[in-house]
């Protein structure tokens, strides 16, 4: 006799295997048992050799010269003899990493025996920037490893470039999370949060000749990762596909279809000037069933890697163009397979405390970051039904208690969708509980609403067409205990808009506001040290007072008036600009008058964010500065425009807006009557470590989004703080930044958003020829269409949408705009008013702060309080 196994089990995890990988407690379990004395006992071992070998911080220089050469020598196996600015940046990544796991097991220990009530961010996107630079400033080592680096031959800003930004993000919802989890650890406020870990990023945004863009992979692991700790026993199986059958009452049983698994890589989060360190735990998906032998064997070479790329594909790539079938399907399974690990990963944790699963929401607080993890809800709800064999009015009383939704937008074609035949073939279990909601809650609704059967429709679950669809906002808010906005403004029109029916029913006090912040660590301290060390110098204050209490710049307004002050605010500003200008040099060898002003807009690319509003904006100087005489072109203003962000692979209006400022740029910047007065870049792949190069250098920063479209915004905070002034509309919190510094320090301009809706009827039902209702913007799109910047006939399907409907009124806003820029131009001649400007700027930014944001949802919507470690 022997041992048997059945062939289709090869390659597949044993029970063993399962039994190994998952993350459990000892026999001790995760705190130390104490004895009859309250003393506490030893887990195993010897205890001295154990805590001997325990390590502490390296702080001293001969001790991190020690660590990185340690590193140098063990980790990467190499010497002195051949290493390079790479080797270098890794061995002191891994000595800095050191330092941060002593905070970060110090923190879980303390956790785990404070058991606090604990915050869990679900964001897509974390766009987290360079970690060498922010672990630095954050454990206040950075001058020590500043000289030790130094002493080993090597330079702490080369090593710090060295390092590619992760890519786990593409705009603002990314680095606000970013920013979140900063201020969570600043704040010593127990938070983790949960994502994927996309291996090729979003992309890596190239030019090609012609000036479209293109997209490659972002290879931001090839030289691996030294900030991750890859969890091999944190894993989850995730189920896809199969059959979902009722066994009794609401209760099912799942069977079938694939499995993956998830894999856990952990990167710590540093607080500011404490020990604490949370976690950002995010998903990789691997293969249950990994290489298949037996068909490689066979010849069958493509069936033998199947299932392991159909596992790894779900977490290759943020945000894959959902044009397609496939697309789709792929976008949602990357939804559930994150919210799934991640609720896996959140309810082990609370079991460990041995606390009844009634108990969930005194321990545990979800926050949704949009409408993505959404999928968490009814997944709960399967968790509680299904394995916990709770009844279904108890689960959701549990799941509605637990869960806070933040809303990002109001624009309608933004509010996430799926295809009911889509979810039913993937998840068909979510899909009979989104259904068992839905009659539930509709039934609820009616009961209040009796016969008013159009706000049964709008308040829906599913949406009635061909194919049905969910609505992934109305399922975030009716299982959401809080739900909010992110600006005044916008938390307004989510009340009067896509929810007031929500609002009617649950009432007003379920819906409420909490303004967007930034981190002063990275958006002043460490993106402008010099401008971070002038108000140190001059407030006569350490750093960390004011980066820790925002409200502290104020002290800068009795300074407004001081020359002195002037002068060194202006020479920080200038610096800052030759620092971009020589980026511009050193990246695309393109020099740049950095005694012209610098005006600059970094955003996505979408229509509503009106890149093509600026663009035309340019035209239309260039056009006017090659009419004038040369007389005239004396009194010009010199100004350098730059532009940066990514267009959606799928989005091609956008990518035409690309296209259109780089050949535009290519005109004007070779055009000998302007190049002196007006230039522009495009500056490709845009990321956070570009924009801590370009934010300080603006003296104007463009935020011209139609009026109650941008949801807030955060890189108008940034450049606010870093004392460039605002151009923008009013709309997001532009509108609160201007409360704050005062309007006379903003330059406004356009519609306000109760005109919005009125102004788009009169473009459908009483259009009036662009020629007649604007002509300047007619004459700028007359000469792009006449071939002036490249082949006009290109550019034709982005001209129609301001031609035809023009939906984000272009039109309506144009010759604000223009009036706009001109009181720019004209402020900017008065030097020292324009510097007075720029200061009070940053003094009013206190609001702004993530650390008050983050305040805000641990005391108004988590219920959650500090848990120092000490």
């Amino acid at each position: 006799m022997t041992s048997t196994i059945d062939p289709s089990a090869i390659g597949k995890p044993t029970k063993a295997d399962r039994a190994a990988r998952r993350h459990v407690r000892s026999l001790t379990g995760y705190t130390p048992e104490t004895d009859a004395t309250g003393k506490e006992k030893w887990p195993i071992g010897d205890e001295k050799a154990w805590k001997d070998g325990i390590p502490s911080l390296t702080t001293e220089l001969p001790q991190i010269t020690n660590s990185v050469v340690h590193h140098v020598h063990t980790s990467l196996a190499r010497q002195a003899y051949n290493l390079d600015n790479l080797g270098a940046y890794q061995a002191s990544a891994l000595s800095v990493r050191d330092n941060l796991l002593v905070n970060w097991n110090e923190t879980q220990l303390s956790y785990s025996r404070k058991a606090p009530k604990r915050a869990y961010y679900l964001s897509l996107e974390f766009l987290m920037g360079r970690t060498l630079d922010n672990a630095l400033l954050n454990l206040g080592l950075k001058q020590k490893y500043n000289e030790g680096i130094d002493k080993l031959g090597f330079n702490l800003e080369d090593l710090i470039d060295q390092e590619r930004d992760a890519g786990l993000g593409n705009g603002g919802l990314g680095r606000l999370a970013a920013c979140y989890l900063d201020s969570s650890a600043s704040q010593e406020l127990p938070v983790w949060g949960y994502g994927l870990r996309y291996k090729y990023g979003i992309f890596q945004q190239l030019i090609a000749p012609d000036g479209s863009q293109l997209e490659a992979p972002d290879p931001w692991l090839e030289r691996d990762n030294p900030w991750e700790l890859p969890r091999a026993d944190v894993t989850y199986q995730i189920r896809f596909y199969g059959h979902a059958e009722r066994v009794e009452g609401m209760k099912a049983i799942w069977h079938g279809g694939q499995e993956v698994l998830a894999m856990a890589y952990d990167t710590m989060i540093p607080g500011y000037e404490t020990k604490n360190t949370n976690n950002l735990r995010l998903w990789a998906s691997k293969p249950k069933r990994g290489f298949d032998l037996q068909s490689f064997n066979a010849g069958d070479y493509e069936r033998a890697v199947e299932a392991s790329n159909s596992a790894e594909a779900i977490t290759s790539v943020l945000y894959p163009n959902d044009h397609t079938t496939f697309g789709k399907e792929l976008r949602l399974k990357q939804q559930y397979f994150w919210t799934a690990a991640s609720l896996a990963d959140i309810v082990r944790r609370f079991k460990n405390t041995d606390k009844p699963i009634s108990e969930f929401p005194d321990y545990v607080a979800i926050q949704l970051n949009d409408t993505h993890p959404t999928l968490a809800i009814p997944e709960l709800m399967r968790i509680l039904v299904d394995e916990e064999d709770l009844p279904w009015d108890q689960a959701w009383d549990i799941v509605t208690n637990t869960f806070f939704f933040t809303n990002h937008t109001v624009l309608p074609e933004a509010l996430e969708k799926w295809p009911v035949p889509l979810l039913q073939n993937l998840l068909p279990r979510h899909m009979q509980i989104i259904f068992d909601i839905n009659l539930i809650f509709l039934q609820q609704v009616e009961k209040k609403f009796p016969g008013d059967k159009e706000k049964l429709a709008r308040m829906s679950l599913i949406e009635e067409g061909f194919p049905q669809s969910v609505r992934m906002a109305n399922l975030a808010c009716i299982g959401s205990r809080k739900v909010n906005g992110v600006a005044e403004l916008h938390s307004e029109l989510v009340r009067i808009t896509i929810m007031k029916d929500f609002v009617d029913f649950f009432g007003v006090s379920k819906f409420s506001n909490v303004t967007n912040g930034i981190t002063p660590r990275r958006w002043l301290d460490q993106c402008n040290p010099g401008l971070s060390n002038l108000i140190s110098e001059t407030l006569k204050l350490p750093k960390s007072a004011f980066l820790k209490d925002l409200f502290k710049l104020e002290g800068l307004l009795e300074y407004v008036d001081n020359p002195a002050f002037q002068k060194k605010w202006a020479a920080v500003k200038q610096s800052n600009k030759e620092r971009l200008a020589h980026y511009v040099e050193t990246t695309l060898g393109l020099k740049v008058n950095t005694r012209a002003m610098f005006d600059v807009q970094i955003k996505r690319l979408h229509e509503y964010k009106r890149q093509t509003m600026n663009i035309f904006g340019v035209i239309h100087r260039y056009l006017t500065i090659k009419e004038m005489s040369p007389e005239e072109r004396k009194k010009v203003n010199p100004k350098v425009v730059f532009f940066a962000g990514k267009a959606a692979p799928g989005y091609y209006i956008a990518k035409l807006t690309i296209r259109l400022i780089v050949n535009v740029a290519r005109i004007i910047n070779s055009d000998p009557d302007t190049k002196d007065l007006l230039s522009l870049y495009f500056l490709p792949d845009y990321s956070v470590s570009l924009a801590e190069v370009l934010i300080p250098a603006s003296d104007i920063s463009q935020h011209i989004s139609t009026a109650g479209t941008e949801a807030s915004g955060t890189s108008n905070m940034k450049f606010c703080l870093n004392g460039g002034l605002l151009v923008g509309t009013v709309d997001g919190a532009n509108i609160e930044i201007a409360e704050e510094v005062g309007e006379s320090n903003v330059f406004f301009f356009g519609h306000l958003t109760p005109a919005v809706e009125e102004l788009r009827y009169k473009h459908m039902y009483h259009p009036v020829p662009i020629e007649q209702k604007c002509p300047a913007l007619a004459r700028v799109i007359n000469e792009v269409a006449a071939g002036r910047f490249g082949d006009g006939g290109v550019y034709e399907p982005l001209l129609n949408t301001v031609r035809q409907s023009d939906y984000y009124l272009l039109t309506e806003d144009f010759d604000s705009y223009i009036q706009a820029l001109k009181l720019v131009d004209e402020a900017y001649q008065d030097r020292t008013e324009w510097i007075k400007k720029s200061i009070r700027t940053t003094a009013k930014m206190g609001k702004f702060s993530s650390d008050r944001a983050i305040q805000d949802y641990a005391q108004e919507y988590w219920n959650i309080e500090s848990a120092k470690v000490e």
